[in-house]
Parts: structure tokens; C-alpha cells; sequence
């Protein structure tokens, strides 16, 4: 009997009954259910191959087939100490990085095990962006840092705070890297123009202050190229 093909679109969802559903987006079937019994989910991201779906827990996070029936992760990433808040993955799919409301943003290579590089935020870590040009993480933090990691110098290479003790909550970078957008718990939207010609990203040029809301922000989001090559 021939394996049931699998869909081309994967739709994920995860929450706080502990469990991680698949759905065929087009029917509204279930057709897979993962338990995730260790805590909630915070976070769910898929590979860029379509190969394998990401979960982010307290504290673990944990690699699932999406290919296959068994119901254990392929991997498990343990050495965050608190929920994690962050994930994702370079664009190759080779390395994932996480951040963690224990003031930590990590790396961890997919092809090894364990966590191959750590940067301390000293603050609960709300969110991290990966750099289209793949070399720098922006990571935003409860005290209100905003903060570059140069993976190439493997250091911290900008620090930013645009309001003091006032919780970065969301992060987004334009395709292009040419635009960054953070979110406060202030309902504050800032926007910077990142200096275009080089592949620094230490210099943030003052754009806009949008009073966005009047509560505090979940999410911000900047909208892929319009005519971007195979979206």
C-alpha cells in the first residue's frame, strides 16, 4: 500500500494543551497529532527544506520528522534554563538560533549536538531576527536592549536602548536589510534605516517613532520584497 503523499503546504499548530497538530490546509483535516507533555508551546518553526518542524518549550526545544509517524522529536535541545522565546533558522538550514527568557541567545548546529555558541543578554530575551545577510542576529530583551550579535566576531556589535526599562517585545528586518523595526511594551513602533553599501549593522539611522497602539505590542512584521524570485 503506497504511502499517502504529503501535503505541499504544511500547516503546524501547538499551544498550551501540550499537543502539536499537522493539517491539510486546504481541507481543514487533521492528519498527525505530536504530545508534547515537558510544557507548552511558545514557538513553532519549520525548516527551510520542509523536513523537519521546530518546538519551542520550557525550556527544551524539540526536533520533529514532519515526514514521518513516530511520535519522538529526532533531537532535543536542552541547555536554556527558562521558556523559550525565540526561534529560527539560517537560510540553509545548517544552524538554528533560539533566545530564551533566561537572558540567553543561542546557536546550535543541526548537523551536531549541543550548543555551539551562547550570548548573554542579561535580561529576559522577548525576541530574535536573523540578518538576511545571515551573519548578524538583532536580539530584543525585557529591560529594553536591542542588541547586534556579529557572528563573525562572534561579539556583541551594537547596543541600542530606545526606551529605558521599557520591554523590546518584537523585532522584524527588511528583506533587503536595509530597514529595522522594533516593538515596545509601550505600544511604540521604532523605525531605523540600517546604512545600506555595507554589511555592518552597527549603524542605525532614526527613521520614525509610530505611537502604534495604546497597549504593549506582540508582534511587528515588515512584508517580503513584492517582487522577490520565487515567492
Amino acid at each position: 500500500m503506497s504511502q499517502p503523499q504529503q501535503p505541499t503546504v504544511i500547516l503546524a499548530t501547538a499551544g498550551y494543551d501540550h499537543t502539536i497538530r499537522f493539517w491539510e490546509a486546504d481541507s481543514g483535516r487533521c492528519y498527525r497529532t505530536l504530545q508534547y507533555p515537558d510544557s507548552q508551546v511558545n514557538r513553532l518553526e519549520i525548516t527551510p527544506d520542509k523536513k523537519y518542524l521546530a518546538a519551542a518549550g520550557n525550556p527544551h526545544i524539540r526536533l520533529f520528522d514532519i515526514n514521518s509517524s513516530s511520535p519522538q522529536p529526532v533531537m532535543t535541545y536542552d541547555s536554556h534554563t527558562n521558556n523559550v522565546t525565540a526561534l529560527g533558522f539560517q537560510c540553509d538550514g545548517n544552524w538554528m538560533y533560539t533566545g530564551s527568557e533566561d537572558g540567553t541567545v543561542k546557536i546550535w548546529d543541526l548537523r551536531a549536538p549541543g550548543c555551539q555558541r551562547e550570548y548573554e543578554s542579561r535580561a529576559a530575551v522577548n525576541t530574535v531576527i536573523l540578518h538576511p545577510n545571515q551573519t548578524e542576529l538583532i536580539s530584543g530583551d525585557q529591560n529594553g536592549n536591542i542588541r547586534v550579535w556579529d557572528l563573525t566576531a562572534n561579539s556583541c556589535s551594537c547596543e541600542l536602548v530606545p526606551e529605558v526599562d521599557t520591554a523590546v517585545r518584537s523585532l522584524t528586518v527588511m528583506w533587503d536589510g536595509s530597514l529595522v523595526v522594533a516593538a515596545n511594551n509601550n505600544g511604540t513602533c521604532y523605525v531605523w534605516r540600517l546604512q545600506r553599501g555595507t554589511q555592518t549593522m552597527t549603524n542605525f539611522e532614526p527613521l520614525h517613532k509610530l505611537q502604534a497602539h495604546d497597549g504593549y505590542i506582540l508582534k511587528c512584521l515588515l512584508s517580503p520584497e513584492f517582487g522577490e524570485p520565487n515567492r
